[in-house]
């Protein structure tokens, strides 16, 4: 357990290497308040990242360890776990690749090794690339089907925070048609207790949800679709009957801007859509993913590989450095004992 005086230890894993993953692991790790508050090691391969210290230009060494107690966590200086699972010389920037498919999953298996033991306190993920897996036949789509199946996981909690706006996901990937058809009450119900604890899980005590409606001014009564008569209402019902702060449908036009300016606490949006535009409109490089329901927490990045701009040296570190300090802010409060 981490205790309050004590930095967490924040595992990285460096993504595909052919994207701008290793890119904005360096550039995030030169700068030194994020040293300040947590001590990052990035398990990934120590060729690609050296690669990566000469693209962005900045004055950082590699120091390769076997284990995460082997870290020195000085700013200046970046501990790595290498894992040796890469043909460097084949390797382009930029391209879906099976063999930078089969790393990134590399590198996110032994974090799940390192979380599970205790080894690290924090796992901070960069982007992968959804065909470089399927090149290499890895069996999962995304990061969070890939924790769900490493830890054993029914179902993980997906939240956004941006700014002081939390969006949780009653679906995730599913086409619009196929989320309408998983708005059931049963579900709105089941999804509210879990953002409620949470919430709770991550230190937040005033705890007031909205559900976001599906149609048209949230429906009108039945007006424009039948969604929130039958399914959202009903399950917003259930779920104050065993206790949970929730209000809604609220109509998705207005429902993020009222959380963005502190009406509620969290808000849960339907579908992927939905609740990605207003976190990504709000301020796209600080929109900051949350994995809950796992052993351990996660945070990450949410944007992509960038394969057009990748080995340039010019990605954004931003959406990197918040994630890193995002999982330092709530790393004591979500400890493997209240998992």
């Amino acid at each position: 357990m981490i205790t309050t005086n004590e930095k967490p230890i924040i595992a990285i894993p460096m993504g595909d290497p052919a994207g701008i993953g290793p890119e904005i692991t360096v550039g995030a790790l030169n700068k030194k308040e994020i040293y300040e508050q947590s001590r990052p090691i990035v398990i990934g391969h120590k060729d690609v990242l050296q690669k990566a210290i000469e693209i962005m230009d900045v004055n950082l060494t590699l120091n390769i360890v076997n284990s995460p107690e082997e870290g020195s966590y000085q700013y200046g200086t970046i501990d790595v776990l290498h894992l040796p699972n890469l043909k460097v010389d084949d390797l382009e920037f930029g391209q879906v690749q099976a063999q930078c498919g089969q790393a990134a999953f590399d590198y996110i298996k032994k974090t799940v090794e390192l979380a599970n033991s205790g080894a690290v306190h924090v796992m901070a993920t960069t982007p992968i690339n959804k065909e470089s897996l399927q090149a290499a036949n890895v069996p999962h789509i995304g990061h969070t089907e890939m924790l769900a199946a490493l830890t054993k996981t029914d179902d993980p909690l997906t939240m956004f925070e941006v700014r002081n706006m939390r969006i949780f996901f009653l679906t995730r990937h599913l086409s619009v048609k196929d989320a309408i058809d998983q708005m059931t009450k049963r579900r709105v119900r089941d999804y509210l207790n879990r953002c409620d604890q949470a919430l709770q899980r991550l230190g937040v005590e005033s705890r007031k949800f909205a559900v976001a409606g599906l149609n048209p001014h949230a429906g009108e009564g039945g007006l424009f679709g039948r969604e929130e008569v039958d399914e959202l209402t009903p399950g917003i019902e259930l779920a104050r009957k065993d206790g949970i702060d929730v209000v809604g449908p609220v109509p998705a036009d207005s429902v993020f801007h009222h959380a963005l300016n502190g009406k509620f606490d969290a808000v849960l949006s339907l579908y992927h859509d939905q609740g990605h535009i207003a976190a990504k409109m709000t301020d796209f490089e600080r929109t900051i993913s949350i994995t809950n329901g796992l052993p351990f927490l996660r945070t990450s990045v949410d944007h992509g590989t960038a394969f057009d701009i990748a080995g340039k040296g010019i990605a954004s570190t931003v959406s990197m450095e918040e994630c890193i300090k995002l999982a330092a802010k709530y790393a004591s409060k979500f400890t493997r004992d209240n998992a």
